[in-house]
């Protein structure tokens, strides 16, 4: 089978389909998203933490969020799933209109493996004709499904109020612990920043009290460290290493390992 990579995205609702592993690697979860798994498998990697999902696994990851991950298709099939985004806009809506607000901070995971229900099944079912139309859709409709998800989340898992309904940024965290995990994810100082709860000012300083260089340099060594220790001491090829330590291109990669270490990845033995 020839191998194929679909995405179709309906305002707020993604349907991805996939004949081949897929080592996409990076994606910042912006929103609230209820998935579900129609089929084959995937690993998703947040932080120093690795979740493993299967065909039939429903999935709540929280917002703010940066994930790395890979999709397997099954045997001489499809990778598929059905993701629907809870944006903030609609969250507020649903809060203002059933006066739902956080009973308290939520200390759960971040990414959850919800329990299947009959509510759930129904629900995805639901979705079916919509993702295979051609024409343009109703964005109202969307919206309405997105509540849906919401209402059935809460109706399933009480304690997610407490995450839906929370609309605070970020908060001030430990910068040391949160770079050492998610240094590999290939996203803008900016991002960092936010997501440490700190203007992009106060990051860069907080930064160089703690590491005693810039974010940029530091996080580039740690990759080519990383880089070094997979080719030399666990026999991985360049050509597989540049993704899994956080490098987008492979040209650069070579390039800034050349100049680290004096020796281009794939001569290193």
């Amino acid at each position: 089978m020839a191998a194929t990579e679909t995405q179709k995205r309906i305002p707020h609702i993604l349907y991805s389909c996939y004949s081949r592993k897929s080592t996409e690697g990076e994606q910042f979860i912006a929103d609230h998203v209820f998935s579900y798994m129609l089929a084959g498998s995937s690993d998703v990697i947040h932080g120093n933490k690795r979740y493993f999902f299967k065909e039939g696994d429903f999935r709540f990851f929280r917002k703010n969020q940066l994930s790395r991950y890979i999709k397997y298709p099954p045997e001489g099939g499809e990778y598929k799933a059905i993701s629907v985004l809870m944006d903030e806009g609609t969250l507020r809506n649903i809060s203002e209109e059933h006066n739902l607000h956080p009973s308290g901070q939520y200390r759960g995971e971040t990414v959850l493996t919800l329990k299947p229900n009959n509510l759930f099944h129904n629900y995805i079912s639901s979705l079916t004709p919509y993702l295979n139309r051609t024409d343009d859709f109703n964005s109202a409709i969307t919206t309405i499904k997105v509540k849906e998800a919401v209402m059935i989340l809460l109706e399933t898992n009480p304690l997610l109020k407490d995450v839906l309904f929370d609309f605070s940024e970020p908060g001030k965290i430990d910068l040391e612990a949160y770079m050492n995990s998610h240094y590999k994810h290939n996203v803008g100082i900016d991002r960092f920043a936010y997501l440490t709860g700190r203007s992009l000012a106060s990051f860069k300083r907080d930064f160089e009290k703690i590491f005693d260089t810039s974010p940029n340099r530091w996080i580039q060594q740690k990759r080519l460290t990383d880089a070094w220790y997979l080719i030399k001491e666990k026999g991985w090829k360049s050509s597989d290493v540049y993704l899994e330590v956080g490098f987008k291109d492979f040209s650069h990669f070579s390039f800034a390992f050349k100049k680290a270490f004096g020796v281009a990845p794939s001569k290193l033995a």
